[in-house]
């Protein structure tokens, strides 16, 4: 299915009300001495799937960090608010079974080849609609390329259960931010809560260049990516909510929402005495791309 006729199809979906209206439910997952971090990571190019951790720095990053989680915290399950589901309204899986889903297409066979097999977490993922009400769940998703690539090095033996939270596409980012916001208590549960994206993603352009055999950078894409390092470094949430106008490249940056929001959960979730460390900085090997990837702790 093509991404238009994909984003049409979302109409379907009914919508489901105002953060104005979230009610706070008492959860029963106890609460735990160590509170879990925040992520917020990209995904990586469909074309790196096939590579290993040794071929890509960036899937050997999140190797190393997934063990260094796995010594510290007790990861009970792993939420994924993933670029690549968006809905007309906001939707939680909770399939026991996650299903595993290639939404990328004419790659060689070789790039459908890769499974992961994590199951899900559907008591936890229950937990998200008693906190917020007016978030639906669904069976009818599963884990999309948003997801699987990263996980498979972040968690390579799917050891944690992982279940998605969808981005309802036609909402404000304001609104994205005050979700992450409602979702923290999640964090003192065992939850690991994980914005999957990009800050810089413009799929538009890189296809043009790309067109033409060019994978060279614009040349725009360091100023952004050091003003919103910025912002993130100095807690600027009103810049970051407003990113298609607070910088002039924010909407060459950023022409959808998809990949961008995600992070608005990660700094909606942030506290402020959490650490900020970002456990990838290198460059992408894609025009107009970012995998700029950190960590509240």
């Amino acid at each position: 299915m093509e991404r238009k006729e994909f984003l049409q199809s979302l109409l379907a979906f009914s919508t489901v009300g105002t953060l104005s209206s979230f009610k706070n439910f008492t959860d029963t997952l106890p609460t735990q001495s160590k509170r879990m971090p925040v992520l917020f990571t990209s995904h990586g190019s469909p074309m790196d799937i096939p590579l290993s951790k040794d071929e890509r720095p960036f899937w050997n990053a999140l190797y190393h960090l997934g063990t260094d989680l796995q010594k510290k915290y007790e990861v009970k399950a792993a939420l994924v608010v993933s670029a690549h589901w968006c809905s007309r309204g906001t939707f939680v899986n909770i399939s026991p079974e996650q299903k595993q889903i290639y939404d990328y297409y004419g790659f060689p066979k070789h790039y459908y080849d890769p499974k992961y097999q994590a199951k899900g977490a559907p008591e936890i993922a229950k937990e998200v609609t008693k906190i917020i009400p007016t978030i639906n769940e669904t069976t009818e998703w599963g884990l999309d390329h948003g997801a699987w690539p990263m996980l498979m090095h972040l968690f390579p033996d799917a050891n944690i259960p992982v279940f998605q939270m969808s981005i309802s596409y036609y909402e404000s980012p304001q609104y994205h931010y005050e979700l992450g916001k409602q979702l923290k208590s999640l964090r003192e549960k065992g939850v690991l809560i994980i914005g999957s994206g990009s800050l810089i993603h413009n799929l538009q352009i890189i296809g043009q260049k790309m067109s033409t055999g060019d994978m060279t950078p614009f040349g725009w894409e360091p100023e952004y990516d050091a003003w919103i390092k910025k912002q993130i470094d100095d807690r600027n949430v009103a810049n970051v909510i407003n990113y298609e106008t607070s910088h002039k490249l924010g909407k060459m940056a950023a022409p959808t929402p998809d990949h961008f929001v995600p992070v608005l959960y990660s700094l909606g979730l942030m506290d402020t005495k959490d650490e900020l460390n970002y456990f990838y900085e290198g460059k992408p090997n894609l025009p107009a791309f970012s995998e700029r990837s950190f960590i509240f702790s």
